[in-house]
């Protein structure tokens, strides 16, 4: 059973769009998408610098353009679920006929916007501890006032609070973890400190046309199948301020016998988990178009089995 998945902020790079402009009708599509919602994505996706796309109201657009350009590539492919982690949901959502394309780019333009305002309010960010155990290391960062905004598996819980309280995770790791590495993100998403995001979103999903997924959708809030475009809707809507459990996500992948994954462009965060928490599956992460015939190549097997 193939699993397709889309990555979520963090895992975009200066120019790591650029070669996908080379593939028939790439560059007229996102010339089109970047029209839709007031934003050039051509720029940010192959000129713009670090700094400028750590912005969260442009990262988010750009990682949802990227993970559909990416899907398209793959042809026409039925995998048995999708998922994606964080604003990568977004993708999944759309890629499983929930939203149209145009409508997904439009509602993640008012999510990075939102999201990004609300940041604005506090010197907040998001922080990998790489070790340790849960029941050691969600205690420790409540003491810390800290939210742990992403259970990802694997030995990987992400932190997000305030700078001090992140420097004070720094100073004070809990037992078992090796490092704490800040992430590429300009808030704690996630957290109680999207709560003003969430009204803004409440208002978009108002005009949205939904429909139910065609594939089996996990949702990143509980690991959990959703039937129901609307409910999908209402968790995108909610999951700005709460934690992604991407573990559980897992966890059902494996339920639901998952034996190869796919990861979208930007590809590799999610691959590695999976290397990790699913072993046996074989997994392709989508960094340039040079791994198309990998996925293609998996897909083909799943397709004749």
């Amino acid at each position: 059973m193939l699993v397709l998945v889309a990555p979520g902020q963090g895992a975009q790079t200066p120019g790591f769009l650029t070669p996908w402009l080379d593939l028939p009708g790439a560059a007229d599509r996102l010339a089109a998408w970047s029209d839709a919602i007031g934003l050039d994505l051509v720029h940010y996706g192959t000129q713009a610098d670090a700094d400028a796309i750590r912005d969260t109201a442009v990262a988010q657009p750009l990682l949802v353009a990227a993970g559909l350009l990416s899907a398209s590539a793959l042809g026409d492919i039925a995998p048995g679920a999708v998922a994606g982690h964080s604003v990568g949901e977004i993708t999944a959502t759309a890629f499983a006929g929930v939203l149209s394309e145009e409508a997904a780019l439009g509602f993640v333009r008012t999510r990075g916007l939102g999201m990004a305002e609300a940041a604005a309010v506090t010197p907040t960010g998001m922080a990998a501890l790489l070790g340790g155990e849960p029941e050691t290391v969600l205690p420790h960062l409540e003491k810390l006032g800290l939210t742990p905004a992403n259970v990802n598996g694997a030995g990987q819980i992400v932190a997000a609070g305030t700078a001090e309280q992140l420097a004070a995770l720094e100073a004070d790791k809990p037992e078992g973890v090796r490092r704490v590495v800040a992430l590429k993100v300009a808030g704690a998403f996630h957290t109680h400190h999207m709560a003003p995001a969430v009204a803004s979103l409440e208002e978009a999903a108002k005009s949205l046309e939904v429909a139910d997924p065609r594939f089996t959708y996990v949702s990143n809030a509980d690991g959990k199948t959703v039937a129901s475009g609307q409910d999908i809707v209402a968790r995108l809507v909610n999951q700005v301020s709460n934690p992604v459990r991407w573990d559980l996500c897992m966890e059902t992948f494996d339920e639901l016998g998952a034996t190869a994954l796919i990861e979208l462009c930007p590809g590799g965060t999610l691959t590695g988990l999976a290397k990790r928490a699913l072993p046996g599956v074989k997994t392709v992460a989508l960094k340039t178009p040079a791994d198309l015939d990998a996925a293609r190549a998996l897909i083909a097997e799943h397709a004749s089995a």
